[in-house]
C-alpha cells in the first residue's frame, strides 16, 4: 500500500507544477503571432512614408511629399499595426 502511496505522490508532484508553471504564462505562442504580425505591418507603413527626396534642392515637387502613399496609407497602416499590438497584448488564453 505505501509503494502505491508514493506512485501516486511523485505524480501529483510533477503534473500540478507543469499545469501551473502553463498558468501563469504572460503571452502564448498566438500572442507572439499577432505581435508580430502587428510589427510587420507597421514596419510596412514606415517603408511606404519614406523617400519624397528630389534630385535637386531648390526645387519642391509636392506631389512626391504630399502623396496619398505618404499622407493616408502609411499612417493607416501605423496605426493599424498599433491596434494588431494592442489585440495581441490583450488576448487572453484559453
Amino acid at each position: 500500500m505505501s509503494s502505491n502511496k508514493n506512485t501516486v505522490s511523485a505524480q501529483s508532484k510533477h503534473h500540478p507544477a507543469k499545469h501551473v508553471e502553463e498558468e501563469h504564462k504572460l503571452f502564448t505562442k498566438e500572442n507572439y503571432k499577432w505581435m508580430v504580425i502587428g510589427l510587420i505591418i507597421m514596419t510596412i507603413g514606415f517603408f511606404l512614408m519614406v523617400g519624397g527626396k528630389s534630385a535637386d534642392p531648390n526645387v519642391f515637387n509636392d506631389n512626391e511629399i504630399y502623396s496619398f502613399r505618404r499622407i493616408t496609407l502609411a499612417p493607416f497602416l501605423i496605426v493599424g499595426g498599433l491596434v494588431v499590438e494592442i489585440y495581441a497584448i490583450m488576448k487572453k488564453q484559453k
